[in-house]
């Protein structure tokens, strides 16, 4: 097995073990110990691969949607992406209520924004060449900020209140606001 293989296949048993605790307790209460004897392996080989337990969780989050999302044509698959991160809240509420309940919203939406800043920068930058407009960096970095902002806060807002997700409404809205980019960029312009 090569090496890359051998650390995906810890680190996918210890974000397993990980998952299966917080359906049981919350993260703050979760220790290494309980991991790596779950695991079956030594706290050298968990601190090979995260610093901490949040790490861990982040490292999670990416694998299980974060980077799926990134792998989307954001600009003509959307709704697809949409679909995939509301069906994830969906299946996964337990345990992003968990994060929530431990980490705070301040710490958990700032975690999420960091991860969808990538996304957001990526669908205005596509829909500007898309669309062969040229616009100042600082407005494209501002709507940016702005769309991620207003998903991150969302999202959170979901998390935090228990609130049932309304798919089709969000789909059809983010499709509203997908499709104003180019005239909101060309206005810009």
């Amino acid at each position: 097995m090569k090496h890359e293989e051998a650390t995906l296949k810890t680190k996918t048993a210890l974000s397993v073990s990980l998952k299966k605790f917080m359906q049981k307790k919350p993260l703050g209460k979760i220790t290494v110990s309980e991991i790596i004897t779950d695991c079956n392996v030594n706290r050298k080989t968990f601190y090979y691969h995260f610093c901490d337990i949040y790490d861990l969780l982040k490292w999670t989050l990416e694998q299980e949607a974060i980077e799926i999302v990134k792998g989307f044509d954001l600009l003509s698959d959307y709704n697809e992406a949409v679909s995939f991160t509301l069906k994830y809240v969906k299946e996964n509420a337990h345990i992003l209520s968990c994060a929530y309940d431990s980490m705070g919203r301040d710490e958990l939406k700032r975690f999420f924004y960091n991860d969808f800043c990538t996304i957001t920068r990526n669908i205005v930058n596509g829909c500007e060449e898309k669309y062969g407009l040229s616009v100042s960096p600082e407005f494209k970095r501002f709507l940016s900020d702005l769309l991620t902002e207003a998903m991150a806060g969302m999202l959170v807002n979901a998390i935090q209140n228990n609130r049932l997700i309304n798919e089709e409404e969000i789909t059809r809205n983010i499709s509203v606001i997908i499709n104003s980019l180019p005239d909101i960029l060309k206005r810009a312009e």
